[in-house]
């Protein structure tokens, strides 16, 4: 029998490798690495390497973990890099969302000409020019934060997307500024004249849909004075931030956005902060979705309150249907 010829491979490169990986490699790394096919089928053979995309390989035999996929996803459509919700997982953002029962697929993002066998479980978007967005020394690889909060942003409705760029600049992942920035250079992008609009609203300091609907359509539409947002106190019962505050007049507005029933200890920390305000000789207004949605009956009550607390303004019609022009600036009817 004749002897094999000696290999090229070089274990400890192959080691280093999958360290460096999370324990994924693919066929063409292993090969540029001088490993033979016969290498290849051997690892295979011995369950050193299994096959999780066709010419990529996990290090074990189970389930492969998260990162492990994204890496495999990756290495599969290579040149690649994690995309979209895979991206903000990546960079290490936290969102407030329910994901689906079964796995969720990894997103990656390849030049707009490739064409490659997609992967099973994996969705792939064709980007023109898409070096310009990839963060090649990352591990592994991935759109810059701005690109893929932003794209993710144009495939939600308007709540969405308030909620997710709001998660992104309060978790100090980026700025209003910054995203702003980089909508500027993506002119065919989905929705793009809305997420304008809510960037310009987060960087007010809006955390949430119904902020930034009484922002825009109660304060700002009927010339109302313009509130401090997400001001933070400390209190007896520990830091708390205020929703809007307009110190001249010492009155606080809290939204409240929950749907439904609230339980007990949350209305009872709304009381306890209700209570502390009233201490300290400030009034608080707390409307809801109703109010909200009602905004001119709002600000004439808004308005109304802070003319008694010494605000020399009135609040003003947001147009000849507005109900200020009905019921008169100065009264809550």
């Amino acid at each position: 029998m004749p002897a094999r010829a000696p290999s090229d491979l070089d274990p400890a490169a192959v080691r280093r490798l999958l360290r460096e990986q999370d324990g994924v490699v693919s066929r063409a790394q292993l090969v540029d690495l001088g490993a033979s096919r016969a290498d290849v089928r051997r690892m295979l053979a011995r369950r050193e390497l299994v096959e999780v995309h066709p010419r990529v390989y996990v290090c074990h035999t189970g389930p492969p973990s998260r990162r492990q996929l994204e890496w495999a996803a990756v290495l599969a459509c290579a040149p690649a890099a994690l995309h979209r919700e895979s991206a903000l997982d990546a960079h290490g953002m936290t969102q407030d969302r329910r994901g689906p029962a079964r796995p969720s697929p990894v997103h990656v993002m390849v030049e707009r000409d490739r064409r490659i066998s997609v992967p099973q479980g994996v969705v792939v978007e064709r980007v023109l020019g898409a070096e310009r967005w990839v963060q090649q020394h990352r591990r592994p690889p991935r759109a810059t934060f701005d690109f893929a909060v932003l794209k993710t942003a144009s495939a939600r409705d308007e709540a969405g997307a308030v909620a997710l760029l709001s998660d992104a600049v309060h978790q100090g992942l980026t700025t209003a500024d910054r995203l702003a920035a980089t909508l500027a250079d993506l002119p065919r992008l989905p929705h793009r004249a809305l997420l304008a609009t809510v960037l310009h609203d987060v960087a007010s300091g809006t955390r949430s849909v119904l902020e930034r609907r009484y922002l825009r359509e109660v304060e700002r539409a009927h010339a109302l004075p313009r509130g401090d947002r997400q001001v933070r106190e400390g209190t007896p019962a520990g830091s708390v931030h205020r929703d809007v505050h307009y110190p001249g007049q010492r009155t606080l507005v809290e939204l409240d956005g929950a749907f439904g029933h609230r339980d007990a200890v949350d209305r009872w920390a709304d009381l306890q902060r209700d209570l502390e305000a009233s201490v300290d000789g400030r009034a608080t207004l707390r409307p809801g979705w109703a109010q909200v949605l009602e905004p001119c009956r709002l600000a004439a009550v808004v308005g109304h309150v802070l003319r008694a607390r010494g605000w020399s303004g009135s609040p003003q019609a947001c147009g000849p249907t507005c109900a200020l022009g009905v019921g008169g600036a100065n009264s809550p009817s």
